[in-house]
């Protein structure tokens, strides 16, 4: 069994909170995850017809079963909204112990958790798996990341393609299925099924369509005029769809950072999909080899990138502080982490290799708003210091402790000063490793 990095945020909200809301995409291992982390809880599924129809007709006689037990596990709660008003009153009772509710359709519980549970819940969110959990690596914490921790343990990754292709749903990995197969039935029985009944979709033609379409402009300012004209709906529809489809956890959307420095700035989102395995299916992508050559290879490892940095946050019980930052003319910064007092901007290139022009706009950045160096990830595997900034490979095989000691010894003497790091040794890295190398923090 994969580990899951919030495992022990979720045990932790349980000794806090009485109820627990675990929420995420199907199929990313919600029950699984409640299950090991509590298994003295009564497990009770709401998929189930009859403990529905029992919850629905007779909600007082359905908790007072659950009376006097450790605690109980609702899954599936999405199925009966209106039990959560009865549910306010069983936990201010104390009539059991803690409650955890999962389910994957976010726009039906969310607003109802509001009305009734509000100030009673933790919140929490399960994404696929990370890359650090699907390699058995010990996850870095938010902090780590943002200390300069470099992670250890793992095997080796030989093939890139095949991962980001797969994508990191459990049961691709768990069960060795062949990813197509999977997806084929996912992107079927639930996007296409689950999100058209809940959005009132009238032609599944035009949604799936639709889909694609979104598949298209991945990492790329979201323009809901130009989807709908392509896709044949009208602007009201598109953003209904998207709603959806965000709530559903099948895209994600980025939003931009309104730091100007003086500059005109796109107020528009990027457009993510939560997954790059139903990114790549939906885009036709049947082998990882046809990624060496596809022309939105750059747009799908950015994708994976962004993925794998709200995960760093998400997966500890955290909101992710990312954003981009555009300007009107077309400089832009793939991703900028709000530190808060400082901006942490990143850029993302997909090739093995990088090109002395590729920290363009990281200099550009750091000179307007007088902060710490940047990062750059690619699709190679070192780690190194080039320009002033840290080039980060987005995996890495060979972190030694030497090299962790040379990178933790490199950050920690740049927190008093800055200083030239062109000919500083290299070394093996990941994208979660060092968030800045040079400048104050």
């Amino acid at each position: 069994m994969y580990q899951r990095t919030l495992a022990s945020e979720l045990t932790s909200a349980a000794a806090h909170f009485p109820v627990i809301f675990l929420t995420g995409p199907r199929q990313s291992g919600k029950t699984t995850l409640a299950r090991a982390c509590f298994p003295d809880f009564r497990y009770v599924s709401l998929e189930d017809l009859q403990n529905r129809a029992e919850a629905t007709d007779d909600p007082h006689g359905f908790l007072r079963r659950l009376e006097g037990l450790p605690g109980v596990i609702l899954d599936e709660a999405q199925h009966t909204p209106d039990l959560f008003s009865y549910i306010q009153q069983f936990v201010d009772e104390r009539r059991s112990g803690p409650m955890v509710l999962t389910g994957s359709q976010n726009f039906l519980l969310s607003a109802k958790i509001s009305q009734s549970l509000a100030g009673r819940t933790a919140v929490m969110e399960l994404l696929p798996f990370s890359l650090a959990e699907l390699m058995r690596r010990t996850a870095l914490t938010p902090a780590g990341f943002e200390a300069g921790e470099v992670p250890t343990g793992g095997p080796p990754v030989s093939d890139p393609d095949a991962i980001i292709h797969a994508g990191f749903f459990p049961p691709i990995h768990d069960r060795g299925m062949a990813p197509s197969t999977w997806l084929d039935s996912y992107v079927r029985t639930y996007v296409e099924r689950d999100l058209r009944q809940l959005s009132a979709v009238g032609n599944l033609e035009t949604f799936t369509r639709f889909l694609g379409l979104c598949a298209g402009r991945a990492g790329q300012l979201l323009n809901t005029s130009s989807l709908g004209a392509d896709a044949g709906v009208d602007h009201a529809t598109v953003r209904r769809w998207l709603s959806f489809l965000q709530a559903g956890y099948v895209v994600e959307l980025l939003r931009p950072h309104f730091v100007n420095y003086s500059k005109r700035l796109v107020k528009t989102p990027k457009l993510y999909f939560q997954d790059t395995g139903v990114l790549c299916h939906l885009l036709g992508i049947r082998e990882p080899s046809d990624l060496q050559t596809h022309p939105l290879r750059g747009a799908i490892f950015e994708n994976f990138v962004v993925n794998e940095l709200r995960k760093v946050y998400i997966h500890h019980g955290q909101r992710p502080p990312l954003y981009f930052w555009r300007e009107s003319g077309g400089r832009e910064v793939d991703v900028l982490i709000d530190l808060g007092a400082q901006r942490l901007p990143i850029e993302i290139k997909a090739g093995l290799t990088v090109a002395a022009d590729a920290f363009r706009e990281l200099d550009r950045f750091v000179k307007l708003s007088d902060g710490p160096q940047g990062m750059l990830v690619y699709g190679g595997d070192e780690a190194y210091v080039r320009q002033g900034h840290l080039a980060r490979g987005w995996w890495t095989s060979r972190v030694a402790r030497k090299a962790q000691a040379i990178v933790r010894l490199r950050y920690s003497a740049t927190k008093a000063a800055p200083m030239a790091c062109e000919s500083s040794p290299r070394v093996a890295g990941t994208i979660f490793s060092v968030s800045r190398c040079c400048g104050q923090r």
